[in-house]
Order: C-alpha cells, then structure tokens, then sequence
C-alpha cells in the first residue's frame, strides 16, 4: 500500500485503488490519535506532494517521519514534478543545514533586534503625513511566508484591492509578492521576490530573515520609479512596509486583519519570539498612515492600544459581484457529483478553526437523523480543506452521513463560483472565539455567498450578524449551536420560494455595499483625507 500525503496548498488528487492520499494535518491527526509507532513501517511507499520542494518549511522533520512510516521507497515531490529521493545522504545534507541554521538564528535576532531599535527611535519623533504622489503607481506588498495559496479569503481580499487600485490613481498598481496570487488581472505589473533559502526547518525565523531580502529585492525592481503610496497587507513579523514608505518618502497604507499574535495562541501554536513578534506589529500600527480594520472588533482593539482613531477606517471585505453572479451554471458540477435531483447545501472555505466545517458536519448528520427522508433528497457539498477536516470526517462518519457530503478538498479559486452555483442553499456555520473575544473576522465567503443570489442559513455573530438581516437576507441561527444550524438548513430546505427571496435581497445589499470597488474606493478616499490630494 501506498501513501501520499498533501501538504503546502497542494489540490486534491484521486486516490488509486493500491493508495492512500491524506493532507497533512490528517497525517498528524492520525499520528495523535493512534499514535506513531503504530504508523512505523506501515507503508511500502510513502511520498510528499508539496507546492514547490524550495520552499518546504521544516523539510528535515518532515523526512524523518516519511522514513519511519515507509518499508521501501520515500520521496518528496512538487507540482513542478521534481522529485527527492528520501536516502540516508539527504538526511545528512539536511541536518546539516538544520545544524548550521539554527547555529545562525542568533546573529539573525541580534541584528534585527538592532533595527527595530533604530525604527522604534525614528518613530518617536513626529512626522507630518507624506502627500501620495497621485500620478504615480502604487506599490502593493503581500508578504506573507504561505507558498501554493490558491484558493480562499487572503486570495480575494488580495486580487480585490489589487484589481481595483488603478480605478482610483494615476496609474495601475505594482504587486511584489512572494508567490503569485490567483485572479490578479493579468494586464498589471507583478514581479515575484525570492524568499531566499535559510532557516525553512525554523519558520518563524524564516519570516524575520524575509525583511532584509523583500527590501532589497523591492529596491531593486522599483529602482527610478515614481510611486504613489505603499500598501501592505500585513504579515506576522515583517516591517518592509515601514521601510520602504520611509525609503521613498511616500505615505504607507496597513491592511491589518487581526493580530497575528493572537491567532498564533488560538488557532495554532504560540510564537517562539513573541515579545519580537508584538515590536514589529506594533511598529507597523504605528508606523503606517492608514490602516484598514475589517471589523469592528478590530477598530475598537487597535483604540485600545493606543492606535489614533483618525487614522483608522473600517472596511469590511468585500465581492467580486461579476465573478460571483446569480446566472452562473453550476450544472456540470452537479453532473460531477450525482447531484442533479438533489437539493444541495453549500459550503466553501479554508477549514479553519473559525468557520465551523465541523458543526455543519454534526448539523447535517443529526438533520439526517431526525427526517431520515432526506438521506434521499439533500447533500452537502464542501468546497476546500484545512486543519478541522479531521474532524468534520469524524461527526460525517460518527452520524452515519459520510457518504452523503461530497468533499471535494482543494479546489482553484478560479472554481469557487460554479461551485457555489451547484448549490440550491448556502452555509456559513461559523463559531465563536474559543476565549470569549468578540468574533473580529469578516468572512469573504459571506459575501461570495451573497452576490450568487441563494438563500444562506448564517451564524448571527458580531460582523455576520451586522451585515445579514433575519429573514430578509439570510436565516441567521445561534453561532456554534449545531441543533440550531439544523433547524436552519431545514428551514431553507423545506421552502423555495423563501430561498429566493433571501436569495434576491441579499444579492441586492452586496451589489450596493460591499464590491471590492467600494472597497478600495473607501481606501483611496480615507487615505486623501489623511495625506491630501
């Protein structure tokens, strides 16, 4: 038997009768939930699918556990179709670079510790706000450390803003980024900057390494340029933003969509470094001319450490109305599935820990049980994966509906549409922060649900219950109730006429308030206000 494992953005393969295809975080869930030495050996061959084998974060523990779960072979392998034969010499070649790396952090922390200083110094003196040069090009940063990222909502946040920048300036923005974001019209001037080729087995210090390389590549490509502003959406522990903003004397927007801080503790593991890590935020809010909250939560988070209230605009995300449409035909997708008389529920996202994937599960297998007619009439069809997988397949399985909700993982961003068009309702479960904080997201998906014109069965929380209406544009039901979810969906279910007509409202109040254009429209005019021009 062979495994193959997904790891770093990449799609969904179908499985062969004589292999196993898991993501990665399915791995670990195993491995936690079994245990590794019942995993040692089981495996004739075992291989890696990442996006791009120079890129692979801590690639000499993921070796390690590839040798210990396979009898024969062991490989690493990328969407390129380059493949790394898993032998005794590599494992050698990468501890040693391990080895060397973590010999080199140290010097790499001094020397930032240093810099932060001098900016942090810099800042304290007052400075007037810089004017925009407003027949200039402005220059877009995405900076982030997450390689092979093809679907989701930094994607159409991202090609949102990027897209329409030029509406609204002299000229037509530039984009420097670390990977190429999907849906960036393809007319605009992108260059992609090398991440370089150190500290990938220690990743938090692989995104301090980052701001030296970014600047310096960034000053290269924009040598002799005319800019207008710089935007930045901002990444944990990385300040090209302010470096740059400073280096060619123009104003710096700051979209901030929550602490990175915060996330870390919440939804993955701490950070190692956080005092640096809470510097360099810091830095940025201060630093930055205009920053961009999408929610409420985080404008009242950002007053409260000290940030000014005139800088601050609150902008919540926004659509692409034309890409997402009430005419498109999701018929082929329908075909794909068996779904053609059936009434389908829809869900798409990256998993996370926010949008409850694993309550609709447990919603959908307990509607099942209480009106078993629908094993025969409805499905739910789930777009995208992530870290909570494990655990909607467990309430899927657990309930007996497994072989009712089509999976289907991974999918382009370029595909969100029509598969949000095979779907006759539309879910957006999503819960709580697990530490009683207000609800700071402001789901792109809840948009993308409106534009396409169905019915959406909602969590009333914070920004989702501010922007959608009860029974006007949408069933709202109690956030992380997974009983109250059900009584939704069958509400929705059961009743056409009350899908369209939440459908049709819903899709009118996007189309007048929450487009990508009005977005970047408010940025422009906050950031006129601030800066002049």
């Amino acid at each position: 038997m062979k495994l193959t494992v997904l790891r770093d953005g990449v799609l969904s393969i179908p499985p062969s009768n004589t292999e196993t295809v898991i993501t990665w975080d399915e791995l670990r869930h195993r491995i936690r939930g079994r245990g590794l030495p019942r995993l040692l050996l089981r495996y004739d061959e075992v291989r890696l699918r990442t996006y791009r084998l120079d890129v692979l974060f801590k690639p000499f523990n993921a070796a390690v556990l590839l040798r210990l779960l396979s009898r024969n072979g062991c490989y690493f392998e990328d969407d390129s179709g380059r493949r790394q034969a898993i032998t005794i010499a590599v494992l050698a070649r990468l501890f040693r670079r391990l080895v060397v790396d973590f010999g080199r952090h140290r010097v790499l922390l001094t020397r930032l510790q240093r810099e932060l200083d001098a900016l942090e110094h810099a800042q304290a003196a007052a400075r007037a706000a810089m004017a925009p040069r407003w027949s200039a090009a402005p220059v877009y940063l995405r900076t982030d450390l997450a390689f092979g990222v093809r679907s989701g909502g930094s994607v159409g946040h991202v090609a949102g803003v990027v897209n329409h920048l030029g509406e609204f300036t002299g000229k037509a923005p530039i984009l420097l980024a670390t990977d190429p974001v999907p849906t960036v019209r393809a007319d605009l001037e992108t260059h992609l900057l090398p991440a370089g080729a150190a500290f990938w087995d220690f990743p938090e210090v692989a995104s301090f390494s980052l701001n030296a390389a970014f600047e310096r590549d960034a000053c290269a490509y924009l040598r002799d340029r005319d800019i207008a502003f710089i935007y930045q959406r901002y990444s944990v522990n990385n300040y090209s933003g302010v470096k740059l903003a400073r280096h060619y004397g123009v104003p710096l927007v700051l979209e901030f969509n929550g602490s990175e801080i915060w996330a870390h503790r919440n939804w993955g593991k701490p950070l190692k470094y956080e005092a640096l890590s809470a510097r360099i935020e810091l830095l940025n809010l201060h630093a930055a001319d205009v920053i961009t909250a999408i929610s409420r939560p985080i404008q009242d988070e950002l007053l409260a450490r000290g940030i000014a209230a005139d800088k601050i605009l609150l902008n919540p995300n926004g659509v692409d109305a034309d890409r997402y449409r009430p005419d498109l035909d999701g018929s082929q997708v329908r075909r794909r599935h068996g779904l053609a008389d059936k009434t389908v529920i829809g869900f798409i996202g990256t998993f996370g820990p926010w949008h409850g994937a694993e309550v609709l599960a447990e919603a959908f297998g307990r509607l099942l049980q209480a009106f078993p007619h629908y094993r025969e009439s409805v499905r739910v069809l789930m777009v995208g994966d992530g870290a909570t997988m494990p655990l909607v397949r467990e309430n899927l399985a657990r309930l007996g509906a497994a072989d009712l909700c089509i999976l289907t993982g991974r999918l382009p961003q370029e595909e969100g549409p029509e598969h949000l068009a095979a779907a006759d309702l539309l879910a957006s479960p999503h819960v709580p922060n697990a530490d009683g904080t207000p609800f700071f997201g402001s789901p792109t998906k809840l948009f993308e649900y409106m534009a396409m014109g169905k019915g959406i069965v909602a969590s009333n929380l914070d920004q989702i219950g501010e922007v959608l209406q009860h029974n006007h544009t949408a069933w709202m039901v109690t956030p992380g109730d997974p009983g109250s979810l059900m009584h939704g969906l069958k509400a929705l279910i059961d009743d056409a006429a009350l899908r369209a007509r939440l459908g049709a409202a819903a899709r009118r109040e996007v189309v007048a308030k929450y487009t990508w254009r009005a977005h970047t429209q408010r940025i422009i005019e906050k950031l006129k206000e601030r800066c002049g021009g």
